[in-house]
């Protein structure tokens, strides 16, 4: 790819037409801030933003905040935040330019300026995904681990702030003396996103010794609005090979190169408190109401994603397509599906059977290559809400869990028979360490669920099926 040049504004009128962004990125100017601009947000909302701000204009530009690395800084910083997105259409791909993100920020190395952007009136949205992990939860309560390493320091009042929710908290703190109100938009798979954020950030404030707590904390609820959301569209990693396609189609190098599939969806609460892009024009759905979206994205999509991984992990598979090529993948997606449907809630456009066929279509396409390393990763942050939510609800009723438990069982022996990607390791080695009758049991209090730990028939199930899955071994 050294022989290309870069991807650039000066460089952009040499892209064929098909390729060009929807909007002139000189148009825009920052009224969007997002924490954690990985693949992800620019597969999808910056993707929206783009589209809605080509139909109906407002400047809407997005400045991403990397909050690790500063990888993604290095990649869209020399490109004015341009970056190609590929849809891998079965057939063949679709490669174009994006240009709503505007810049590029490092959380730790400009905290005053990504403070002073929350403060701005002129950005009416602050949006955030950061993978369950990133938002410091406790488990056993679903507030803020005030324990953590990261929000102890925030607290301390430790340069930076380091945790995402300090970076809100201390951004609105700053916005508060103008009055300007803002929406607060999680697009992270947590279930009421919205509620959930509004209380991390409250126990945030409430922890503080700041002398405006009490004003700060009534302003957050009449000028901040917290809608929630569900989003979903696959986004794999990008690799050499995707970043190769890139510039083949564009005849320019991208560092940023981002792979996508072609389903996507963005629903949201029709609750801001502030101006916003018209998402809706392209293509996103506003509701008075989220939860039946999110309980079918949560417990039927990424509750089989985890289902496969696991499963096809110890079968020898990579990717969840090649889980579809074997004779039992799409017959574990229907029994699951099957299982939880139950606990689903109906909308009016929401159609189980159809939904499940088109995620079946979605999981075989073999041009996503999606790799279930990627998907496995922090169980321990994901189960309670994909598996142990619906698994609740069906023991009440005392219907059949056996898929749930299957599961369970074999993401317990990927914890025991690798180093899993996941910020409780070593506490799952230290269950490891327990006699095999008290696993099953320790492992449901390590999610936080001590009520299913104390549930002798359940964890008997789930230690029967992890003497079965061994002994398949």
């Amino acid at each position: 790819m050294s022989t290309f040049q870069r991807l650039s504004l000066a460089t952009l009128a040499g892209l064929p037409a098909d390729r060009r962004p929807l909007v002139d990125p000189r148009t825009l100017r920052p009224r969007i801030v997002h924490l954690g601009i990985g693949a992800f947000h620019r597969a999808h909302q910056a993707y929206y933003t783009e589209v809605a701000e080509a139909r109906h204009g407002g400047g809407w530009g997005i400045v991403g905040v990397t909050q690790r690395t500063q990888a993604v800084a290095r990649a869209l910083g020399p490109q004015d935040g341009l970056y190609s997105l590929t849809v891998r259409e079965p057939d063949a791909p679709t490669t174009r330019v994006v240009a709503s993100v505007t810049g590029v920020l490092h959380a730790a190395d400009d905290g005053e300026r990504l403070t002073g952007l929350i403060a701005s009136g002129d950005v009416g949205v602050l949006t955030v995904t950061v993978s369950e992990k990133g938002y410091r939860r406790d488990p056993r309560t679903g507030g803020l681990d005030l324990s953590d390493p990261l929000v102890r320091g925030d607290l301390r009042g430790a340069p930076g702030p380091a945790s995402v929710v300090g970076q809100i908290a201390v951004g609105l703190r700053a916005r508060r003396h103008s009055g300007a109100p803002l929406s607060v938009v999680s697009c992270d798979n947590m279930a009421d996103n919205g509620s959930v954020l509004r209380r991390l950030v409250q126990d945030f404030v409430a922890a503080t010794t700041w002398s405006d707590r009490d004003a700060l904390l009534e302003w957050l609820e009449s000028g901040v609005a917290f809608p929630a959301t569900l989003v979903d569209r696959i986004v794999p990693a990008a690799g050499d090979a995707d970043r190769h396609g890139a510039a083949r189609a564009l005849g320019l190098r991208d560092e940023g190169a981002v792979v996508t599939e072609p389903f996507t969806q963005w629903v949201l609460q029709d609750s801001f408190a502030a101006d916003r892009p018209r998402w809706e024009s392209a293509g996103a759905q506003i509701v008075d109401d989220v939860t039946p979206y999110q309980l079918i994205k949560l417990r039927l999509l990424n509750g089989v994603h985890s289902l496969l991984a696991y499963h096809g992990l110890a079968a020898g598979c990579r990717t969840v397509a090649d889980v579809l090529d074997t004779p039992w993948g799409e017959t574990l997606i229907r029994a699951h599906a099957a299982e939880v449907a139950p606990t689903l809630l109906p909308a009016p456009d929401l159609d189980v059977p159809r939904y499940v066929d088109s995620m079946i279509g979605r999981f075989g396409n073999h041009a996503m290559n999606h790799r279930l390393r990627q998907i496995s990763s922090d169980g321990t942050l994901k189960i309670p809400e994909r598996w142990l939510a619906p698994l609740r609800e069906l023991r009440a009723t005392g219907r059949s869990t056996t898929v749930l438990e299957q599961g369970l069982a074999a993401w317990a022996l990927h914890t025991r028979d690798g180093e899993p990607d996941d910020p409780a390791a070593a506490r799952l080695r230290q269950v490891w360490e327990r006699p095999r009758p008290e696993v099953p049991a320790a492992l449901f209090r390590l999610l936080g669920a001590e009520d299913l730990a104390e549930d002798s028939g359940l964890t008997a199930a789930v230690r029967a099926h992890l003497r079965e899955l061994d002994q398949a071994r």
